[in-house]
């Protein structure tokens, strides 16, 4: 019910934008949008109020409250960002629950790294001003998940003639 709820919603707004994308991508920048919105919130609210700018404190390790923070937010947005995807973006697809949950797993690991690389470029090696470089890194960073997630993650396998 929630799903459906989820796709009325969304399917509202893309009337307007039916002619320059398909509704599946349009699913997917709504969905996507909608949890790093999310993801930036939580971030925020446990940064300054949770931790309230302190480090934590562990036995073997300190971690510095930005990272934590960043842990924290991922700890809700990593399974709303799956169950979206899963039942809301690319719910045709017929891979095992399990595949595409360690799937997506590694697409996250990979465009963590991928925002950092890009930055890292962007900034330090081509000296743009870090808001630009981060606009560059996210276009890229998105495209590229979204391709990964159509074409491996939340793949439609053949089904073998029978």
């Amino acid at each position: 019910m929630l799903r459906r709820i989820i796709l009325q919603i969304i399917d509202f707004f893309y009337q307007p934008f039916a002619r320059v994308m398909p509704r599946q991508t349009f699913r997917y920048l709504a969905c996507g949008g909608g949890n790093t919105a999310m993801d930036i919130l939580l971030y925020f609210i446990c940064y300054n109020f949770v931790l309230q700018k302190e480090m934590i404190h562990l036995p073997f390790i300190d971690i510095s409250a930005h990272i934590a923070a960043l842990f924290m937010s991922m700890a809700v947005t990593f399974p709303t960002g799956f169950l979206l995807s899963k039942y809301v973006v690319f719910s045709d697809s017929n891979l095992r629950g399990r595949v595409q949950l360690f799937r997506y797993f590694l697409l996250v690991g990979i465009c963590i790294l991928l925002n950092y690389f890009l930055m890292k470029l962007f900034v330090d090696r081509l000296h743009f001003y870090p808001t630009i470089g981060k606009i560059f890194t996210t276009a890229l960073v998105v495209i590229f998940s979204y391709l990964t997630q159509k074409k491996f993650t939340f793949k439609v396998k053949q089904q073998s003639p029978g």
